[in-house]
């Protein structure tokens, strides 16, 4: 990869911050690819259930790769512009698919019920599994993870969420070893998966 397309998180853990606010919504901002190391301390055990009723925790998935994306199933655009390329990643992969399981982890447990993530992630691809919990449990999960998401009203009782939009690629230790902005495209998320984990 270009080395002006991987930026070391240590050095760019500030700009990560930044764009977490904004990534979802900044149009002009081009896709970027972030290398991610332990020290950053990005990503952590987490402890939610799936839409079946299961707990689910990091260590559901043993030997697989995670592909995590934070977001809620009334997100206008950013949510369904990042899960469309993980489910283009994830064709584009082949058998290589494999070896990675792709997550979704609302950031709406209020609106965001088992039956509508379900149905929402359906929609996408059918490895795609979707995760909830408490309030309390999001917020935890998305503390280690530094997911930004705030509620945003927008009257008459209804609200949106403006949300970080970035994809965590976590590695079969539990380690976020590349962080992805929502915006990439399939082809590219799967030559980075592809090279991490063949």
């Amino acid at each position: 990869m270009p080395t002006n397309r991987r930026l070391a998180i240590g050095a760019a853990l500030s700009l990560f911050v930044a764009m977490a606010g904004a990534a979802a919504f900044a149009d002009e901002a081009p896709p970027q690819i972030l290398s991610a190391t332990t020290a950053t301390h990005i990503g952590g055990p987490f402890s939610l259930t799936s839409t079946d009723g299961k707990p689910t925790t990091d260590r559901s998935f043993p030997g697989q790769w995670l592909l995590i994306y934070f977001g809620y199933t009334f997100c206008p655009d950013a949510c369904p512009t990042a899960l469309n390329a993980i489910s283009a990643a994830l064709a584009e992969l082949g058998p290589e698919a494999l070896k990675i399981q792709p997550i979704f982890v609302t950031v709406d447990p209020e609106r965001d019920t088992p039956q509508i993530l379900a149905q929402y992630v359906k929609n996408f691809d059918p490895r795609l599994i979707a995760l909830f919990g408490s309030p309390a449990e999001i917020a935890a999960v998305a503390k280690e993870y530094r997911v930004y998401y705030v509620v945003q009203p927008l009257g008459n009782g209804e609200y949106g969420i403006d949300h970080s939009s970035f994809i965590y690629l976590v590695n079969p230790k539990g380690q976020v070893v590349e962080l992805l902005t929502g915006d990439v495209p399939g082809h590219r998320i799967a030559d980075e998966v592809l090279e991490l984990v063949k």
